[in-house]
Order: C-alpha cells, then structure tokens, then sequence
C-alpha cells in the first residue's frame, strides 16, 4: 500500500481531492515504476486538484505534473533499480496518473536521468515552471538576447516560472525587472536578484498607441492577456518576447505593428512535449545557471495533504516561488 492524493468526481459533477492508499496493481501501464520523492505545485496542477479545467478525463485521478525519485522496477533498458530520474510534463498528471503519489508509473521515454548537481528536492523546486523558465531564457539567447542590451522584463516574477527566470537572468547577468501585482514581493524578488520592481497596475492594461518607447530588451512573459499586448509595443527593435503562461488570459488585445516596424519576435514556450535531448539540456542549464541557493529562498515546503489547499491559493494567485512537495511527510 502507498499513499496518494486522489481526486475523484461525483454525479453532479463536484471534485474532491483527499490522500488516500492505493496498491501497486492501480497503477496504470507503464514501463518504469518509480519511487517517488519529491514533486511540486504548477499552475496546472491547481486545475487538476479543482476544476479540472478540461485537462483531467476520467475519474479518480491522481495528479502531480512533475515528480523525482528513484527508479524501483524497469522493462527498459535505459532505466536500472536505484536510478535516479526526473519527470516533468507529457500530460502525467493530467491524462496519465502522476506524481502525487508515493509511487508512479510511466513509460520510460518520458524520464530524464537526475542531472549531477542536482538533488531530487532541487529538481522539484525547479520543476516544470523552472524549467519552462530555462527554456525561454535559452529561446530568448538563441534570438539573439545578450547582456548589455538594455533590461530583460520577467512579469509574474513573484511565481514559479517568474522566480526561476529572474534569478537566473540575474546570474548570467542581465538587469532584470520583474512585475507583480503583490507590493509585499517587491524585497523577495530584489533577493533573487531583480534591479527594478514594476506594479502590476502600471503595465496591465490595453493602450491605444501599438508602440511606445523602446524599453525592454527581452521578456520572459508568464501572464499573456492584456499585458503581453502591452509589452509587445515596449519591446527594443529586434527584441523577443518568451510566452510561457497565461496567467492574465488567453486572449492577445494586440496588433501586428510591433512586428512589421520593429521586428519584434513572440516565442512560444511549450515545457510539455519538448523532446529528450532539448529537456537534457534545459536541465544542464538549470545546474549552470541557475544560483542554487537560490532555490532555498524560492521553495515552501509541503505535504499531500496540503494540496487541496494549494491549488486553490495557485489558481488564486496566492502561491510566491515553489512550493516542494515531500510525498513521504
């Protein structure tokens, strides 16, 4: 028996969410049991504790998008008992069962092996918001960003993907400038090396004018909505944008004029089906650049049964940094 937090949903249509023991033989199919250790609380998983925001198909489900932890039993090749490995995105949590458990099985192509320099407690306090955050900042440089070019905008900085790309835009030395709509993060984000705060109110709203001053030489954009709108006719001539969550909504209040007269580039950031060799490197990035130490400051410590409370604090954008889920507690 393990324990797991299962969501299940009634006739009417009402989810629950409680930690519950489940057996080996509940697990769905897959090549590789895992041990898990560690997991994390994304944006998503807030949805599939709750809502289920249309991410979650059957019932009882168990979430948790990102888990760590030790390989226990293996039919490939690749993966031996007492392997340690890493697991972020390919819909576990949200169609397939995930790490919100003390055990879980998946198949074997969707493992990483745990980076050197990482401990599975690090990994999940990077997790998939950190690691879609390393995934912009690399999108961001292979468009040309390099630092010296004026400040890189991070908005949403006080969350998980914004914490992560603040802190290491900061380390590799870019002045950075994160957003927030929460005053009281202002001295968190100034620790994980911000140079300028910028309130929520100040940028969130839909201007009539399709440019305005050339401002920001990059962005890692976590809110979408209005504000990406906005920030797109802010941005330098030739600059890039990363667009990584949609925080502030899905729906794009813009026009095409920043990019026909200054070339500005939208990247969009998928964390989800990126392919093996790209997430190795991501993670090789992650032990490099991003301050280790750091993570300490970004993290809050949880257990399973403090999930369902979480995910409705994230989706309520109550939720500063990382929250690190220790299944075992």
């Amino acid at each position: 028996m393990f324990d797991a937090l299962v969501v299940e949903k009634d006739g009417d249509g009402v989810t629950s969410a409680a930690v519950r023991q489940l057996t080996d033989d509940q697990l769905p199919e897959g090549d590789v049991t895992v041990a898990v250790e560690y997991s994390t609380l994304n944006y998503k998983d807030g949805l599939c504790i709750g809502p289920g925001g249309g991410l979650v198909r059957t019932y009882p489900h168990v979430p948790g998008v990102d888990f760590a932890g030790t390989v226990e039993s293996s039919d490939d090749a690749r993966y031996q008992p007492g392997d340690p490995v890493v697991l972020t995105g390919w819909r576990v949590g949200e169609v397939h069962w995930g790490g919100y458990a003390q055990k879980a099985r998946v198949k074997a192509d969707w493992l990483v092996p745990l980076p050197g320099g990482l401990t599975p407690r690090q990994a999940m306090a990077v997790g998939t918001a950190g690691l879609a955050a390393m995934l912009a900042v690399m999108a961001l440089e292979d468009h040309g960003l390099a630092a010296g070019q004026g400040p890189v905008l991070v908005t949403g900085a006080a969350g998980g993907v914004g914490s992560v790309a603040t802190a290491t835009l900061a380390k590799l030395g870019y002045e950075v400038a994160g957003v927030t709509g929460r005053p009281e993060a202002a001295d968190y984000l100034r620790s994980l090396g911000a140079q300028q705060i910028i309130a929520r109110d100040e940028i969130n709203e839909t201007v009539k004018r399709p440019l305005e001053s050339e401002t920001w030489a990059g962005c890692v954009d976590a809110v979408g909505g209005a504000m990406l709108g906005r920030v797109l006719g802010q941005m330098k001539y030739g600059a890039s944008v990363a667009a990584v969550g949609l925080a502030g909504g899905a729906v794009l209040p813009a026009t095409v004029i920043p990019f026909l007269l200054r070339g500005v580039n939208l990247l969009g950031i998928d964390s989800v089906m990126q392919p093996y060799e790209k997430r190795v490197a991501a993670w090789r990035r992650v032990v490099s650049d991003l301050p280790l130490e750091r993570l300490e400051v970004m993290a809050q410590p949880a257990t399973l049964a403090d999930l369902p409370r979480l995910g409705q604090e994230i989706l309520q954008g109550r939720v500063q940094g990382r929250v690190v889920v220790d299944v075992n507690a």
